[in-house]
């Protein structure tokens, strides 16, 4: 290495150009191969490094050509060739170790932090041209996918290289191909060796923290490239193809060989022609393999222990990015029920996708509104994805096949947070009461109830009776102030017992702080019932509401009346005397009794402490 090194230092600029000329001029100057693949290192400074490029790519596009130099093709080169000399196949084998030599350089140089990046975009469009031919002019899927593998085990980040692949060549069904089965491939490795190293007992915490740091870093490179793989939804029957590599996916598989040499060239050509025709798929073809392709990768993907900001990057993104692409989206129904059983705000997340597979693909969850029930709170007033989530929970309440006892509990159990939360969060609890209402008449008795029940009528009598012989005693008439049958810490909606109680807290909110709560808790009061006369809340304009929406309201909203304390002249008294016709007070007659002339004396003064009102309340107390 140091020898190398050296020899890289005392090397001139036309030195490395007079190797490149050597080689593409004659094979006698084969020996310059391996030496300017030495100059294909990180370490190497970038004007070698673009020099050797230029002369490599010219020197094995000329022999991929002629020789394919993939392990299938080789494979079929030497069957056809196994009667030559074997000095051809020893020279074809040794050209395809300094290929495989040559792709593993591009590689280390590309993810090498050490480089500037036009000089990797450089490298990668000349990595992308052997992918393009080096499988006989097919594309060359086992290089490709020792690209992603050093991009997504590498220990730097890669976000450049992950842009610039997504920019340049995603945009190519082919790629996107093989993409999808390259992060396949990959997302079950790290799934074998998340395995080992959990069953492997690990005597160095250093080394454990270490591979789980790794493995983060992976599963991030690999979340950031599934990202930005452009949908599927351009495509379909009629749609026109864009292909990196002139074939390869089109044609279908078991069909490889497309050559007719044994036949004479006329007829071969035809035969060839005929025979790619028939191989080629249709385009409906190509997007169900897509599909197939698509929900592999992210079944395996979904599998890898993810951290938990990718875990919940995933959730929000799920039903959008990757459930209307998925060739059966029910095969999602075991990840989002564990992640909607993990509580908290996972569950709020992974609500938006399970409630896409429920209402779109049929899946039956029994425990759904238990556990929806559950997730009401005081926290998730404060949560991130607040505005989603009840936009979703006004969704999944709109079904009139609901039961009473359900749609009551939700509404009692709103109208209890609408006590302890913010004014933006009793807003839209006020918004979804009055949706729940309006869509069930079979819980309006919820706005007015007395109690019923007949133990309750007994309990009512017999404390009437204890109140009244207290009364008689003490003088005074006791009243039971009633009871609310409803458990809030009840976490199963049938029992909560929210049919026998009522929504005496929205009659609270009359009186509440925040103007806007008290105006719009009056909507409630008009009769729900008559559907023709009212209308749904929209609960997208009360869902994203905070401390600063509410204010904002309030300042831009319109007074017509304010009043104001203003006078023509200086006000000399608190009353004036058309207010009070007839009458005199003792207090100004003593006044003009002891200060009309203008002459006090102390004892005057004595004399009018006695008539003082003030005097006479300190005297009292």
């Amino acid at each position: 290495m140091v020898s190398t090194l050296a020899t890289k230092t005392k090397t001139k600029l036309k030195d490395v150009k007079s190797l490149g000329q050597q080689l593409l001029s004659s094979k006698a100057h084969i020996n310059n191969l391996p030496l300017l693949l030495n100059f294909i290192s990180p370490l190497s400074p970038p004007q070698f490094i673009l020099e050797s490029l230029l002369s490599l790519q010219a020197f094995f596009t000329t022999i991929l050509q002629g020789h394919p130099l993939s392990s299938s093709a080789s494979k079929r080169q030497r069957s056809k060739d196994s009667a030559k000399d074997d000095s051809e196949l020893i020279y074809h084998t040794w050209l395809r170790s300094k290929f495989d030599e040559f792709v593993r350089s591009l590689i280390e140089v590309l993810v090498s932090s050490e480089p500037e990046e036009p000089l990797k975009e450089v490298i990668l469009d000349t990595f992308m041209e052997f992918v393009k031919m080096g499988n006989g002019g097919r594309f060359n899927s086992s290089i490709y996918q020792k690209l992603l593998h050093g991009i997504i085990n590498s220990e730097t980040p890669a976000e450049f290289l992950s842009d610039l692949l997504a920019s340049k060549y995603l945009k190519y069904i082919d790629v996107r191909y093989f993409t999808y089965i390259s992060m396949q491939k990959l997302a079950k490795n790290l799934e074998s060796k998340d395995i080992c190293d959990t069953n492997t007992i690990c005597k160095d915490g250093n080394t454990e923290s270490h591979s789980r740091e790794s493995m983060e870093l992976c599963i991030y490179k690999m979340h950031y490239i599934l990202l930005h793989i452009p949908p599927l939804e351009g495509l379909d029957e009629n749609a026109e193809l864009e292909m990196w590599s002139g074939s390869g996916l089109l044609v279908k598989e078991g069909n490889d060989d497309m050559e007719a040499t044994e036949l004479p060239k006329a007829v071969g050509k035809r035969c060839k022609i005929a025979k790619y025709v028939n191989n080629v798929l249709s385009s409906a073809t190509i997007f169900k393999k897509m599909k197939l392709k698509f929900t592999k990768a992210w079944m395996a993907f979904l599998r890898l222990p993810l951290p938990v900001d990718v875990y919940k990057e995933v959730l929000v993104t799920l039903h959008q990015a990757v459930i209307p692409y998925l060739s059966n989206p029910i095969v999602l129904c075991d990840f989002l029920t564990r992640s909607y059983d993990i509580g908290g705000v996972i569950s709020v997340m992974a609500l938006s996708s399970l409630f896409v597979l429920m209402t779109q693909h049929g899946l039956e969850y029994p425990n759904f509104y238990e556990k929806l029930y559950a997730l009401l709170g005081p926290s998730i007033f404060m949560a991130k994805h607040r505005a989603k989530f009840f936009q979703l929970l006004d969704s999944c309440l709109k079904s009139p096949l609901l039961p009473a006892y359900l749609a009551a509990a939700f509404a009692k159990k709103l109208s209890r947070m609408a006590l302890s939360v913010p004014p933006s969060g009793s807003l839209v609890i006020i918004a979804l009461i009055h949706n729940l209402l309006r869509r069930h008449p079979s819980i309006n008795c919820l706005v007015h109830q007395d109690d019923v029940d007949e133990s309750a009528k007994d309990d009512s009598k017999a404390d009437e009776t204890v109140h009244k012989a207290k009364g008689h005693e003490t003088g005074t008439d006791n009243k039971n102030p009633g009871v609310d049958h409803f458990n809030n810490e009840e976490k199963n909606p049938i029992k909560s017992n929210a049919m026998r109680s009522s929504l005496w807290e929205i009659d609270t909110l009359h009186h509440h702080y925040c103007p806007p709560v008290s105006r719009f808790v009056s909507s409630l009061k008009n009769d729900l019932t008559v559907r023709s006369k009212t209308t749904e809340m929209n609960i997208k304009d009360f869902s994203s509401g905070s401390y600063a929406t509410v204010f904002a309201d309030e300042i831009r909203r319109r007074v017509k009346q304010v009043p104001l304390a203003f006078y023509k002249a200086t006000p000399t008294c608190l009353f004036s005397a058309s207010e009070f016709v007839g009458w005199t007070f003792q207090c100004e007659e003593n006044m003009e009794k002891y200060t009309g002339n203008g002459k006090q004396t102390v004892a005057n003064a004595s004399e009018w402490n006695d008539f003082s009102p003030k005097r006479r309340r300190i005297e009292c107390s």
